[in-house]
């Protein structure tokens, strides 16, 4: 082959596109991909989280009703099933505690200081809101509640990704949501405002 033909040849070569967009779409496609799952993972974990907090205002507004005492298995039961739904493997955890009044919400016990070591120690005297014979860094009683209380509500769900490969990416395989609600209960009755006293050990 003569050389101008050579040259001919390379020329038509450089100018041809035929398989230029074929070399591209291998060159972006894994980043694209990516994009779209981690999308997609976003967007079901975000979608669990709003039914979580759907499902956890319901079941809080069940339980301020008078006698949900004995309905409190069947009311977490409704949630585990709500979740079931779209994390099938996930684990639900619940945890109410209930207080006397909203302000008491994550407030230690109240305590004389005579030592005034900050701590709770050497038979210092406490007031034992919860009724548990023990100082605690939390006064709420671990149930939920008499009439008129203030019952703060957790749900903790944790499920394995939906999109595995965004592991690759350095993500946790499981994703944990948490939704929490805290609502008065209905004065259905009076309210129990017994407060005895304790010694810190």
């Amino acid at each position: 082959m003569s050389r101008p033909a050579l040259l001919h040849r390379l020329s038509a070569l450089a100018r041809d596109r035929r398989g230029a967009t074929v070399v591209e779409f291998a060159l972006i496609a894994p980043a694209l991909l990516m994009i779209l799952l981690g999308l997609m993972d976003l967007s079901y974990n975000l979608y669990t989280s709003t039914v979580l907090e759907g499902a956890i205002q319901k079941a809080a507004r069940d339980a301020t009703l008078e006698g949900a005492e004995a309905r409190g298995l069947a009311i977490d039961n409704r949630v585990r099933a709500v979740v079931g739904d779209i994390v099938p493997g996930g684990t639900v955890a619940f945890d109410r505690r209930a207080y006397i009044d909203f302000s008491d919400i994550n407030r230690p016990e109240d305590f004389t200081d005579v030592n005034a070591d900050g701590l709770c120690n050497e038979g210092e005297p406490f007031e034992d809101v919860n009724g548990n014979g023990l100082w605690d860094e939390d006064r709420a009683k671990a149930d939920m509640g008499g009439a008129r209380d203030a019952v703060l509500y957790t749900v903790r769900v944790s499920y394995p990704r939906a999109f595995p490969v965004m592991g690759l990416l350095g993500f946790d395989p499981d994703v944990t949501a948490q939704a929490r609600t805290v609502l008065r209960n209905q004065p259905y009755g009076t309210q129990d405002r017994t407060v005895t006293m304790g010694s810190c050990e």
